[in-house]
């Protein structure tokens, strides 16, 4: 499984990158818990759970589907896609500039990549791959 080893590991950095922000936000700031009422660190903690949220669900389309011998040029996209869609969420939702291009653009992205693990995956287990 190294195409799913590849897109969990860099998936993992960006989640750690997005829980730096708010661990030094937190510091900088001094909040304890929550949110604080600070729009910036509420942001930042939406970025970071939304992430915890999708990422493993694509993680496990991918890993699904290498697993049942999908083309590898169907998980690099779908890894891709996921990446890049993660990546584009996270500074949407933390961008005050367009927002809604990348916060909306990532989450097409993120529902594009696992759809398309869903249907590699049924696909593979209707023809009897399995």
């Amino acid at each position: 499984m190294i195409i799913t080893s590849l897109y969990a590991a860099l998936l993992v950095v960006l989640f750690i990158v997005l829980s730096a922000r708010i661990i030094a936000f937190r510091r900088g700031k001094k909040i304890n818990l929550g949110d604080g009422e600070d729009e910036a660190m509420r942001r930042r903690i939406r970025a970071q759970a939304n992430c915890a949220e999708y990422a493993p669900f694509g993680i496990l389309m991918i890993g699904i589907a290498e697993t049942l011998s999908a083309h590898p040029a169907l998980l690099h996209l779908m890894g891709i896609m996921l990446l890049v869609g993660r990546i584009m969420h996270a500074y949407g939702i933390n961008s005050r500039e367009v927002p809604g291009i990348y916060r909306t653009g990532g989450m097409v992205l993120t529902l594009l990549s696992l759809a398309l693990g869903a249907i590699v995956n049924l696909i593979a287990v209707a023809l009897g791959t399995v």
